[in-house]
């Protein structure tokens, strides 16, 4: 075993800090070299840390050379941030729990560190105590046989509501749910992980309830948690109720009870590990006799991966996809509870995640001009309409403006309502409306009139926050409604300025394009200049969903290289088709074999994998180069959900195919 020790800082020195330090001095390969605090005159600090250099603010601990890793143990509202800085300057990090805020947050974190290169880890001390790998024994030794229900608490009681206090602020991301909810959640999922023989395992269904404070925040909570071996798990929190704080695991020949499992039965100085097996009426007491400091685990278990070249822990410690998966039961905890916190909320979440203005709108995405719109667009648009909340979207529509994207693709109908809302609050705490490409639709099934287009857009305008938009389609056609009353109704938006750019048709054939087009000619209207219909590599064969249009076609392709009509090209990547989860012996994905799966499709998709493989790119950057190289305006929508998916699919961007490339592509 190696004599090097890593260097660790401490940025945020309180209690946690303390128990941390007494960990790392009671630890072979790691010692705290400094600590950083914006408080350098903090009575205490010296004599609480003696050992310790005192740096004057986090940023100064960031750059200290000195330094290897950094224990990041401020307020929860901070955990991502300095995670994200400690990334980009270069240190490895042991992040207090809660990670971050949400699973969102988590993720980018984990990208910033990816990135980089560095270790960053969750530090649930428990999961690298003794006592969780006795656990698991015992549940895989089948000593209670079939696990069926988990029931993990842990409560106490502030005594009084303070709604200054970091346990209760919304400020700060207070109540029970992520400041001690956390616990028996990652136990419930890491025992029902280990009754299946895995690290650990998601929830298949999550129903959260809690009562909540003047605060908005959680005083008491509870959720029920299924997984898909049929273990229930029902797991309580609290900052104002004494809980019995006992993990309990009913099997089908007996129990096992665990008191105050986060501290191995101990306190934060040290924990035995004490495991009661009660089966047939008699107890039988289990102690892994942990002598060493409580923290000492955990500072090992870090400072060993660090040294170890690892990007996160091995199991049972939290790894990334753990400490995800726990992240996204709190998130659906929180959203049954209605809990968002003051601090998630766009007023209030002026920056980015890592707390800095919102970047230049320059990067790897080109600009290009677009027919009709007198602005600079960028040659991708970004669909966004899976998110649910503000904090969770603006990650995401940071990193694309900031990677030179600025064409924002919402509807109507989209998240009820809801990516209009989002995209408006973001633009609106950004700055950037006059800048940005929004492309606004309308009068989706069954709802498809003329009269709707004005009603609906003045709905729109106002979620988005604005008084027009740059690009507009009809969402769908309706056959039975001639065309020029349609042409009139948007025609009447672009003559009121709601509409200054281009309008046209999402899921439209081109014949009825060719008639409102001659429509709006001998009429003195307006002519619509764009489309919204499925273009890709792979032609879709069945309509997605009722009443959608490719344009994929032989001859429909050939009508847009004729009128130079701008595609805005939906599913422009064919929906996974270009990805591991299609081939010809995978059957398993109902939509992709409805409307992907032919011969002609497979060979296009086999001449991706070979040009890729001669480019050095996969598959899915071949696919979508190819819709970036057609011979009329063409925007692909994309429609990542993290930034890792975001800055993978701009990879495209890296090949240049030439016209014989994307025939061949097409033809062989």
């Amino acid at each position: 075993m190696t004599d090097t020790k890593i260097r660790w800082g401490i940025i945020g020195p309180g209690s946690i800090a303390k128990a941390f330090r007494g960990g790392l001095n009671d630890s072979q390969h790691g010692v705290l070299a400094a600590i950083a605090t914006r408080n350098p005159d903090r009575p205490g600090l010296k004599e609480t840390f003696p050992e310790a250099r005192i740096v004057h603010g986090y940023e100064a601990l960031l750059a200290d050379k000195d330094v290897d890793a950094v224990y990041i143990a401020v307020p929860h509202t901070g955990h991502a941030e300095w995670a994200i800085k400690a990334a980009e300057a270069g240190k490895h990090v042991l992040v207090e729990k809660p990670f971050a805020l949400s699973a969102h947050e988590a993720d980018a974190v984990f990208h910033a560190h990816r990135k980089a290169g560095t270790f960053a880890g969750e530090a649930f001390m428990y999961r690298v105590h003794p006592q969780a790998a006795k656990l698991i024994e015992l549940i895989q030794s089948g000593v209670i046989g079939d696990v069926r229900m988990i029931q993990s608490s842990f409560g106490f009681s502030m005594g009084k509501f303070q709604p200054e206090h970091r346990l209760f602020a919304s400020a700060l991301a207070g109540g029970g749910i992520m400041d001690v909810g956390c616990y028996p959640v990652s136990m419930a999922r890491l025992i029902a992980g280990a009754a299946m023989g895995k690290p650990f395992a998601d929830p298949v269904k999550v129903s959260g309830a809690a009562t909540l404070n003047a605060e908005g925040t959680d005083d008491w909570a509870a959720a029920m948690l299924s997984f898909e071996n049929g273990t229930v798990a029902q797991v309580s929190c609290a900052v104002m109720a004494n809980l019995d704080n006992v993990l309990r695991i009913h099997g089908s020949e007996g129990r096992i009870e665990v008191p105050e499992f986060w501290f191995a039965n101990g306190n934060r100085d040290q924990g035995l590990g004490r495991i009661d097996v009660i089966k047939g009426g008699k107890t039988e007491t289990i102690s892994v006799r942990a002598q060493p400091h409580l923290y000492s685990y955990e500072a090992e278990a870090a400072s060993l991966a660090i040294l170890a070249g690892k990007q996160e822990f091995d199991a049972p410690g939290m790894s990334w996809a753990d400490t995800l998966g726990n992240l996204r039961v709190l998130d659906k905890w929180r959203a049954d509870a209605g809990i968002e916190f003051s601090v998630e909320k766009s007023v209030n979440r002026v920056h980015t995640l890592d707390n800095r203005k919102l970047g230049a709108n320059a990067g790897i995405i080109p600009k290009r001009n677009i027919p009709g719109l007198s602005k600079q667009a960028s040659a991708v648009a970004l669909g966004f309409e899976d998110f649910k909340t503000f904090s969770s979207g603006a990650i995401l529509l940071d990193a694309f403006w900031e990677k030179g994207g600025n064409i924002f693709d919402t509807a109507f109908i989209y998240g009820g309502g809801y990516t209009e809302k989002l995209w408006g609050e973001w633009q609106k705490r950004s700055g950037v409306r006059e800048e940005a490409v929004v492309i606004g639709k309308g009068a989706h099934s069954p709802l498809v009139y003329p009269d709707v287009i004005a009603k609906q857009l003045t709905q729109s305008l106002d979620r988005l926050q604005t008084d027009y938009v740059d690009i507009y389609f009809m969402h769908r056609d309706n056959l039975d409604v001639p065309v020029g009353e349609f042409v009139d109704a948007m025609d009447a938006e672009v003559q009121a300025g709601r509409i200054r750019g281009p309008y046209g048709g999402s899921n439209w054939t081109k014949e009825r394009m060719d008639e409102a087009i001659a429509y709006a000619s001998a009429n003195g209207k307006t002519a619509p200049q764009a489309l919204s219909n499925n273009f890709a590599l792979a032609e879709m064969l069945d309509p997605i969903w009722a009443g959608c249009v490719t344009a994929s076609t032989p001859d429909f392709k050939q009508w847009l290289i004729d009128r130079q009509v701008t595609n805005f090209s939906w599913s422009s990547q064919a929906r996974g088709f270009f990805t591991e989860l299609a081939g010809r012996d995978k059957r398993d994905n109902e939509e992709l074999v409805r409307c992907w799966y032919n011969d002609q499709n497979f060979g296009r998709r086999d001449r991706a994998i070979e040009l890729g493989r001669q480019l050095g790119h996969s598959p899915i950057h071949i696919a979508l180069a190819y819709v970036l190289a057609q011979p009329f305006p063409s925007v692909p929508l994309i429609g990542p959900r993290r930034i890792i998916e975001l800055e993978d699919s701009l990879k495209a961007f890296e090949i240049k195919l030439t016209p014989e490339q994307v025939v061949w592509l097409e033809q062989g």
